[in-house]
């Protein structure tokens, strides 16, 4: 889903030493989704709303969804899914003042920096984006279409930029990719959402509702539902997946490794 907020708290998944590709992306989801998404509610991020006089939704709007250039409202829309229409194009109309292209580099940018002071000082930041860039550069672009734009984007030549980069670009491949398996499901975004609380680190289906600006009131999960949903997350790891065939064995454990390592390493500073 879209723009988690934090999880340095939040269990990872129980890592095996087997690992084919679909374990590994159980096993480094949360990693990522924490990973990839700290810098949206970092100092860096909220430095750029300062200096450039947008609210926090406006910068994510124009920032995340940027790579996809000057569209409508309904085109960012069409990418992120999981947040209501009509805040989707406040924010994104709201934010126009900052082009597209230029908000999208600047976005990228925090997360740069972002990774400079999270993953300092982690030795490991190096390989662990080799190893994400083998699963980015082997990756379907179908389906998800914010996840195209990001590859895309110049990677920084540093190693913990490069990380801090790639996990964020990794992150939108697992958003294109769930978007699909949810919408297939026959789920409506909102109910997904209300199912999946645990997936934000949040307690109950609402908070996450009211932090994606839902408007209340909102819908009671039924039993059928709930099952779609977990089949829903389990259609996103099998596509997820595919792009992971492209490490053997002992590197998807060796990446399931750095990022335990990564998350410590960001958590402590």
């Amino acid at each position: 889903m879209d723009h988690r907020p934090g999880q340095w708290g939040a269990q990872a998944e129980p890592r095996r030493t087997d690992m084919d590709p679909r374990s590994a992306v159980v096993a480094t989801k949360t990693a990522i989704q924490t990973l990839g998404g700290g810098f949206m509610i970092s100092r860096e991020a909220k430095a750029l709303c300062d200096r450039h006089g947008l609210d926090g939704r406006q910068m994510y709007f124009r920032g995340r969804c940027g790579v996809l250039g000057e569209v409508d409202a309904d085109v960012v829309l069409s990418a992120v899914v999981f947040f209501p229409a009509e805040h989707v194009r406040e924010s994104w109309e709201g934010g126009r003042k900052l082009p597209a292209a230029e908000a999208a580099e600047l976005y990228a940018s925090a997360c740069h920096d972002w990774g400079r002071r999270k993953l300092a000082g982690f030795s490991g930041a190096g390989r662990l984006a080799e190893l994400l860039g083998a699963i980015v550069d082997a990756a379907d672009v179908r389906g998800a279409p914010l996840f195209a734009g990001w590859r895309a984007m110049p990677r920084p030549a540093d190693d913990p930029a490069r990380a801090a980069h790639l996990l964020q670009v990794v992150r939108e491949l697992r958003g294109g990719k769930h978007a699909i398996a949810v919408l297939a499901s026959g789920l409506e975004p909102l109910d997904a959402i209300i199912i999946g609380a645990g997936d934000f680190g949040k307690s109950t289906g609402a908070d996450v509702a009211r932090f994606l600006n839902w408007p209340e009131p909102y819908p009671e999960p039924t039993p059928e539902k709930v099952e779609r949903r977990a089949k829903a997350e389990e259609l996103t790891d099998d596509l997820v997946a595919q792009a992971y065939e492209t490490l053997t064995p002992a590197e998807l454990d060796e990446l399931a490794g750095l990022l335990d390592e990564a998350m410590r390493t960001a958590s402590a500073r």
